[in-house]
C-alpha cells in the first residue's frame, strides 16, 4: 500500500508542474515572431518539442530565471516554436536552425546570440542577459 501511494504521489509530482509552465508559454504561429521583430521588440525563440529531454532541461532553467528576474518577461518576448510543427518553416530556415533545443535571441534582423542543445544555467542566463541589455538599449 505504501509503495502504491509513493508511486502515485511521485507521478503526480511530475505531472503537476507542467500546466503551470505551459500557461506561461506563448507558442509560435506564422507571423508572430516576425511581427514582434518588425516592431522592434527583442524576441527569445525556443525551438522545442514536448518529447525532448534537452528541451525540458532548458525550459526548467528559463522558467527559473524568468521567475527570479521579472525584467526578462517585461522586456523580452518569449516565443516557443514547436519543432515538430515548424522545423521546416520559413522562420527556422531563415534563421538556419539546426535542430530542436536551439535558443535564439534577436532584435530586429540582428541575432544577439544562440545556444544549440546547451543546458548550462550560466550560458542561458548570459543569453537572456544579453537579450535584456538589447531591449534596454
Amino acid at each position: 500500500m505504501n509503495r502504491r501511494f509513493f508511486l502515485a504521489a511521485s507521478s503526480a509530482a511530475l505531472v503537476l508542474p507542467l500546466p503551470a509552465l505551459a500557461a506561461d508559454r506563448v507558442f509560435y504561429t506564422p507571423g508572430l515572431a516576425e511581427t514582434a521583430l518588425e516592431s522592434g521588440k527583442v524576441v527569445f525563440l525556443d525551438f522545442w518539442t514536448n518529447w525532448c529531454s534537452t528541451c525540458a532541461a532548458q525550459d526548467r532553467v528559463i522558467t527559473d530565471l524568468r521567475r527570479s528576474n521579472p525584467g526578462y518577461g517585461e522586456m523580452i518576448t518569449f516565443i516557443t516554436v514547436d519543432w515538430d510543427q515548424y522545423a521546416d518553416s520559413d522562420l527556422a530556415r531563415n534563421l538556419d536552425i539546426p535542430r530542436r533545443s536551439t535558443l535564439v535571441a534577436l532584435k530586429g534582423e540582428t541575432e544577439i546570440g544562440r545556444i544549440v542543445a546547451g543546458t548550462a544555467k550560466a550560458d542561458i542566463k548570459a543569453l537572456m542577459d544579453a537579450a535584456l541589455a538589447a531591449a534596454q538599449a
